[in-house]
């Protein structure tokens, strides 16, 4: 199989094109028309904010945290063993067109949903979110295959911003449906959200063949017969836990990414539901907000690329993640409307950031040229699909006990204090990690 030459300009948007297209996903159904969707159908004056699912009674807002952590759970256990079997039988490819088409039709599913097929709309929900988390992976592994160590930081940059653009683009779309449904001869109000939901996954699965049809597959690992296919699997999957218990940076930069990666996906996920609630926001500021979130997102991700040549990844992100800190602090605080937005602005500036310098910094840690690097994200991955599942759980589990959100944006600044307190002790290896 031919070596993926590195630092192509052609090869690099084609794997850019994947942020764009599964970005849409994580705008449109984690963060703004279906949280507001979900919130508006799920309240009522009879109920208040409890719904029934298969029985039991549940605060809206936390049952859709405990199905996104099931889901999550599921794919932090089965992912290391799912890339394993990739790189053990060259499958990287199918396994991720797998994945996207999962998340692709589950989306388009939830055009179906409705307050009568709850069950059904949740189990969509997380369905969706299982082929998202799995096509990530597998999209993140080609980072430093497809980009020498010293481009990373800029490539990774590069995918989040087509993310960016990308997902703010069919959200404006879906926008159309739902603000102006007159123009259309919409007259059922649901409809325009369940169309957006339907159009995530045309667009999620047509914009994915850009990077399939660019990106080369991988070369087996294995040769023998495939009846030794799963102890092959596992001794993969052992080899590459070998291989990162003998890597000093890998082992402390894990946990601090753990602590931080909690406390940012966990603010992404409820931004919404915080502002309806608490602020009282109607759907369309939200949304908009939500909007301006990605847009200065951007920004972010190219202005922390930079900084990070001049100041060394884990400065930058010790400094970020310190504002986060005081994102947690401030939401606590907050009554008013222009507060939310000005939050919002903090937000996506950090946002874009983080996001963007975690991956590239963790790819810098691979040993160069290595084969395995399926194996060697799907721990990143599981990381951070472990640390979302202990900031939706303690997020959900706080509301459900306190009925006050704010008290749950206010602990998640506990993990932002752990994992600044463990990026320290990545100080050292700073200095080699400036350009």
């Amino acid at each position: 199989m031919a070596v993926i030459p590195k630092n192509d300009k052609r090869l690099i948007r084609s794997w850019s094109m994947y942020d764009w297209a599964n970005s849409a996903y994580n705008l449109v159904i984690t963060s703004t028309i279906f949280p507001a969707y979900y919130t508006a159908i799920t309240a009522t004056e009879e109920r208040g904010d409890v719904v029934s699912f298969f029985g039991f009674e549940v605060i809206n807002t936390a049952l859709s945290n405990f199905s996104l952590a099931v889901a999550y759970l599921i794919m932090a256990v089965t992912l290391p063993f799912i890339s394993s079997y990739a790189d053990v039988k060259g499958k990287k490819k199918p396994i991720m067109m797998a994945f996207t088409y999962l998340g692709a039709v589950a989306c388009m599913g939830l055009f179906f949903f409705r307050i009568e097929t709850l069950e059904l709309g949740i189990i969509l929900f997380a369905l969706a979110a299982m082929g998202y988390i799995g096509g990530v992976l597998f999209n993140n592994s080609y980072l430093p295959e497809i980009a020498s160590p010293d481009q990373q930081d800029r490539v990774s940059a590069q995918g989040f911003a087509y993310g960016y653009v990308g997902c703010v683009t069919l959200q404006l779309i879906c926008l159309l449906f739902i603000l102006k449904p007159d123009w259309f001869g919409i007259t059922d109000p649901s409809f325009g959200p369940r169309l957006s939901f339907l159009l995530v996954g045309l667009w999620w699965a047509g914009f994915a063949t850009i990077p399939f049809k660019a990106l080369p597959g991988n070369q087996k690992v294995m040769t023998g017969p495939s009846r030794k296919l799963f102890k092959t699997v596992i001794l993969e999957f052992r080899i590459i836990l070998r291989k990162i218990g003998r890597m000093e940076r890998i082992k402390r930069f894990l946990p601090a990414y753990f602590f931080y990666a909690a406390g940012v996906q966990t603010v992404m996920i409820v931004a919404a539901a915080f502002g309806a609630k608490e602020l009282h926001m109607e759907s369309s500021k939200l949304i908009i907000t939500i909007l301006l979130i990605q847009l200065v997102a951007i920004l972010g991700a190219l202005i922390m690329s930079k900084l990070s040549e001049r100041f060394g990844n884990i400065n930058i992100l010790i400094v970020v993640v310190l504002v986060w800190i005081g994102i947690c602090f401030s939401a606590f605080f907050i009554h008013s409307e222009m507060q939310f937005y000005i939050l919002a602005c903090v937000v996506g500036l950090v946002m874009g950031g983080i996001q963007s310098l975690s991956r590239s910094t963790y790819s810098k840690f691979l040993p160069e040229n290595t084969r395995d690097t399926t194996s060697f994200f799907s721990f990143y991955d599981v990381t951070e699909k472990v640390a979302i599942v202990m900031g939706l759980l303690s997020f959900g589990f706080i509301e459900q006990i306190s009925h006050n959100i704010r008290y749950s944006a206010l602990s998640l600044s506990v993990f932002f204090i752990v994992g600044c307190l463990l990026l320290f002790r990545l100080l050292r290896f700073n200095k080699v990690m400036t350009a």
